[in-house]
């Protein structure tokens, strides 16, 4: 069996060697990983009573891990999404385990069992048109700050970039001559350009003139000139958001979020026609599958499908009263 005093160097060896060295994983990746095995340890260490760095690998075994997931679930009240992201991060550390440690092959497979949670899929939320509208006129342009935000808006409408690709877009990624594009490093390091409408690259040409000219400028900078957050993004949406809701009243009855932004221009092409094998490739998709979420949620479509069919004669029953004397027998 594995020794005691291995158990840290395998769990190293599996962030800096697997996942940065041989998998290339993004910081997003490397970063939620850390996140589950910081929780994972922690929780060890308050059932084993031993510090993370003592730990042995045998003692990591699934009823432990199962209880963390457990715990996971009561007391940061975690949805199933949250609790199978967090046994994807623990799974593919012991399949790491398995080719690093074969003699612990029992365990290894008794952790990869640990069944994945089932949960209902809600259809996805998206913007009509108006409420995009006036989600583009709440920024007040005349500050700096309305300005970049109108254009980050704009662009997150328009494009469908994912919350990690704003924030980390750059100068040099935009071209807004002939054939304006964004060009943004995506999932799995996939890079794609997806092209801009001329009222999207105008925009951001005007506001390329007010961002530093580095090639690796931020494209959408903080007020300190760095990356925006992915909460800083969250917080100037819900500000907005409530500007617009005073002119458009039906955003009141949504949740947006900056993927709702997403979901918008998926939606928005899928009415225009586009083929869903388009629509793909326009959003990083690594399956054409993943956009089948925009069919189920695309009422319009469905009612356009309806209206290609012959209608059933059916007629509406009309109602007559019972019998009396049965309705007084079925009554005792």
């Amino acid at each position: 069996m594995i020794s005691t005093a291995s158990f840290p160097a395998l769990l190293q060896s599996f962030f800096t060697r697997r996942l940065m060295q041989q998998r290339r994983a993004s910081p997003h990746t490397v970063g939620s990983y850390r996140d589950t095995f910081r929780l994972l340890l922690r929780f060890a260490q308050a059932r084993t009573g031993k510090p993370p760095s003592e730990l042995a690998f045998e003692q990591i075994d699934a009823p432990l891990i199962a209880a963390f997931l457990d715990e996971m679930e009561k007391s940061r009240s975690i949805g199933a999404r949250s609790r199978n992201l967090r046994l994807t991060a623990i799974r593919s550390f012991f399949r790491y385990a398995a080719f690093e440690a074969p003699a612990c092959s029992a365990q290894i497979q008794r952790v990869l069992a640990i069944p994945s949670q089932r949960f209902t899929r809600a259809q996805i939320g998206f913007l009509t048109t108006p409420e995009v509208q006036a989600l583009l006129a709440a920024p007040d342009q005349r500050t700096w700050s309305g300005r970049r935000d109108h254009a980050l808006l704009l662009v997150a409408v328009q494009t469908g970039l994912r919350l990690s690709e704003l924030t980390a877009a750059q100068r040099n990624a935009v071209i807004v001559g002939a054939g304006a594009h964004i060009r943004v490093l995506g999932k799995g390091r996939k890079e794609r350009a997806t092209p801009l409408t001329k009222q999207t690259a105008a925009v951001l040409k005007a506001w390329l003139r007010q961002i530093p000219d580095g090639d690796d400028a931020t494209l959408f900078p903080s007020a300190r000139g760095g990356r925006m957050s992915g909460d800083g993004v969250q917080y100037l949406l819900a500000k907005h958001l409530a500007t617009a809701c005073k002119t458009c009243p039906s955003l009141l009855r949504k949740r947006v979020t900056p993927h709702v932004l997403r979901h918008t221009t998926a939606m928005e092409l899928l009415q225009a026609g586009v083929d869903r094998a388009v629509i793909a490739l326009w959003l990083g998709h690594e399956s054409v599958e993943t956009t089948q979420i925009y069919l189920d949620a695309n009422l319009a479509l469905k009612e356009q499908a309806l209206a290609k069919t012959t209608p059933l004669g059916a007629k509406p029953g009309r109602y007559r009263p019972a019998d009396q004397l049965l309705a007084f027998l079925k009554a005792l």
